[in-house]
């Protein structure tokens, strides 16, 4: 597991496995974000199989899978409230770029986008196509 801190309080990593979790409670996360479809997994690393050693582990678990060139709105809006809820919250996909860009987008208007793409910049999560989306819905 690599855990890569956008904030203080967000961090992305790539699949997590269950024997990360206890090692997540201990750093002092709060909420699991799933964005990671089942499909791409095998049975064990199912969003379900997760949710049950995560909230055992005594965090919230919020299933919201980003597919790959079809990011929706309700995925922004499901991220954006996980985020709003409060407390500490680690985000994971397969490689940590989709929970980056999610999280870019449901943060538009509250930071400048420079910053929201340059910040997951520093782990090579290139965000700059982005750019016109995150602004407009910055404006809007």
């Amino acid at each position: 597991m690599d855990i890569r801190p956008l904030t203080d309080s967000y961090s992305v990593t790539p699949q997590i496995l269950p024997e990360d979790i206890p090692v997540i409670a201990a750093a002092g996360y709060t909420t699991v974000i799933c964005n990671r479809p089942d499909g791409e997994n095998p049975p064990d690393l199912h969003a379900e199989a997760l949710r049950r050693a995560v909230e055992t582990a005594g965090m919230a678990f919020v299933v919201n899978p980003v597919v790959g060139g079809a990011l929706t709105m309700e995925n922004v809006e499901a991220q954006r409230e996980a985020i709003d809820a409060g407390g500490k919250v680690l985000a994971y996909c397969a490689s940590g770029n989709r929970s980056s860009v999610v999280w870019a987008l449901a943060n538009a208007g509250r930071q400048p986008t420079n910053d929201l793409i340059a910040t997951p910049a520093q782990y090579g999560y290139q965000l700059g196509q982005f750019r016109e989306l995150i602004d407009r819905l910055a404006n809007g």
